[in-house]
């Protein structure tokens, strides 16, 4: 007997007859025997649906507000999951996060979860329940509803795994697996059987929609077996996401693949802030008040001047570049910028593999790859096991089309 957390998507319980299908294959695994905890998020389209609904009232809605709406989603969903259990003669309770008790941060909108109090599920499972949770929510200190930001079901389902110290967290979805690349981009694009957690979360960090990055933290973090697949097929294995000492040595090559998979993102904005002093503090004078207005920033450039002074350059999400242009104008005199100009027409596509630790000349051929396509390269960055170029927004999809040929990733 194992304790499973099955997570399911919008798409998995986009309709009644989705959420029983769900439910047929929860009995089939309670039928064996295990004991089953089901997140849901909530049916597709409903959280754009409640979101565009709060913005009729309030074109910029309260943010404490919104969570109170956008949460009953997953509500919706977690009552109609417990009666399809009910109809097929299976035990089934719902938890809102608010009654499991996951409390989070006071972060509107964008939670991160502190804690969780698991001793309910707990007693509901070894009384024969399949306990189903609502995804995505969460509450504070104080008692208000919070949410964990889009994709935060993934999160809460790895979060109870590692909670409730499960065998397994499954993640359903709409597709069979983790692919080298996104499908709809590259048709040649092949699932993987296994990937490790590190590179699963450059993956996720670098724009890949399989799986939500902080769910990837938690189950690398809590050693949480990870495993995505398919809502929509009865058998399959999926792609199981492992730690390198994990992997059965014995059945590898002795060469492993340089590059596991390719990322993109359109979701980011370039801002710029030029002409300011070349002087110590000054990225902290420039991102000190967009870390303080709670705004993420990915990819930072600093380009040195031979006049004394220089040019900041940093990314955000598309959706925060006109918070974040409206903050640094406020202290554009301050911190002596001779221009703040924003740009929302680029995307960023990144090579990611844990090859590249012992394998040279990865950039070179990325880099001469994108060249040969006329593709210029705006920005860089790099880690041990990934590299990352912001190119105009138009350039895109050809840009992850010949990096996937050009490291072989069509190849089995």
């Amino acid at each position: 007997m194992a304790l499973i957390v099955q997570k399911y998507g919008g798409t998995s319980v986009g309709s009644p007859e989705r959420i029983k299908n769900l439910a047929r294959r929860v009995a089939r695994y309670k039928a064996l025997g295990h004991q089953i905890v089901v997140v849901v998020s909530a049916m597709s389209g409903e959280t754009n649906r409640l979101i565009n609904l709060a913005k009729e009232i309030m074109p910029d809605p309260d943010p404490r507000e919104l969570d109170v709406m956008v949460s009953t989603g997953e509500q919706v969903t977690i009552g109609l999951t417990s009666m399809a259990l009910m109809e097929l003669g299976i035990k089934a309770k719902s938890y809102t996060g608010a009654q499991v008790r996951i409390v989070t941060d006071s972060a509107f909108t964008k939670a991160r979860i502190l804690s969780i109090d698991e001793q309910n599920i707990r007693r509901d499972l070894e009384a024969g329940n399949v306990v189903v949770v609502a995804g995505f929510q969460g509450v504070d200190e104080h008692g208000n509803i919070t949410t964990l930001g889009r994709g935060g079901s993934d999160t809460t389902g790895v979060a109870l795994a590692a909670a409730l110290k499960a065998d397994e967290c499954q993640i359903y979805t709409d597709v069979d697996g983790v692919y080298t690349t996104d499908p709809r981009v590259v048709p040649e694009a092949r699932r993987l059987k296994s990937i490790t957690f590190e590179e699963m979360l450059e993956l996720a960090s670098q724009g890949s929609k399989v799986l939500q990055i902080r769910s990837v933290e938690f189950a690398g973090k809590y050693k949480v077996k990870l495993r995505v697949l398919s809502s929509f097929e009865e058998d399959g294995e999926g792609t199981l996401i492992t730690f390198e000492e994990d992997s059965d040595k014995d059945s590898q090559d002795m060469e492993q693949p340089i590059i596991s998979g390719i990322a993109f993102n359109r979701d980011e904005a370039k801002i710029a802030v030029l002409g300011v002093p070349d002087k110590p503090g000054i990225a902290y004078q420039i991102l000190g008040p967009i870390a303080d207005a709670n705004i993420d920033v990915d990819m930072i450039i600093q380009n040195m001047g031979a006049d004394g002074t220089t040019d900041f350059t940093f990314t955000v999400h598309k959706n925060e570049m006109n918070k974040a242009l409206g903050i640094l104008k406020s202290v554009q005199a301050h911190i002596g910028a001779r221009e703040i100009v924003g740009d929302d027409k680029i995307a960023k596509v990144s090579v990611v593999g844990v090859g590249m630790r012992s394998h040279v000349g990865i950039a070179s051929q990325m880099f001469r790859t994108l060249a040969e396509e006329g593709i210029n390269l705006q920005m860089i960055s790099t880690s041990e096991i990934k590299i990352a170029v912001v190119i105009d927004e138009k350039y895109m999809e050809l840009a992850v089309r010949v990096l996937h040929k050009a490291f072989d990733l069509d190849q089995a």
